[in-house]
């Protein structure tokens, strides 16, 4: 009853506050929550009755909604189609590669890497100024930078002839050229 009184003398704003105060210990006390010791190893964890209802729900689907459904979940999540890897059609598509890549004459490589392995140190300054005119974009900074930085790729995916003359430019100011 006392507890009645004083609550009734109370001012507005401190009735406010008194009622704020209130809702946000109920709000806290709803929010923490016990700790939970986790289940001993070897023992499946609990699992949650919302995660149960969906599993259930997803195995009584048929093919067709199981395919509905995961492109639904791939257009509402932003998710890549992933291809999909067979379990066990490796070991057994292995054999008939083999005798297809035998029956089939060898591939003819069409693009080739051109790297630098090491250069002459008493030709670095015609070698940074030969790679600044042969590689687009690079300035004399860049080019000394690339030089330095052997072994490298000067280029990749290029045609024999392109990768013929870029190893005889750069072989003439004293880089060693590979081509892969």
């Amino acid at each position: 009853m006392n507890s009645i009184r004083i609550v009734r003398r109370l001012p507005l704003c401190q009735w406010r506050s008194f009622s704020r105060c209130t809702v946000l210990n109920q709000e806290v006390a709803e929010a923490i929550t016990p700790l939970t010791v986790p289940p001993p190893e070897g023992v499946d964890k609990p699992i949650s009755p919302k995660i149960e209802k969906i599993v259930s729900e997803i195995t009584n689907l048929n093919l067709l909604e199981v395919s509905e459904l995961s492109q639904v979940l791939k257009r509402r999540l932003n998710l890549p189609d992933a291809p999909v890897m067979p379990v066990g059609g490796f070991a057994m598509a292995a054999p008939a590669a083999q005798e297809e890549e035998e029956a089939a004459p060898k591939a003819v490589k069409t693009s080739y890497t051109v790297k630098m392995t090491k250069f002459d140190d008493k030709q670095k300054v015609a070698l940074i100024k030969e790679v600044k005119s042969l590689l687009e974009g690079y300035n004399l900074v860049q080019a000394k930078k690339f030089v330095e930085s052997v072994p490298t790729v000067v280029k990749a995916d290029i045609s024999k002839d392109e990768a013929e003359k870029l190893k005889e430019a750069l072989s003439k100011v004293g880089a060693v050229i590979e081509i892969d």
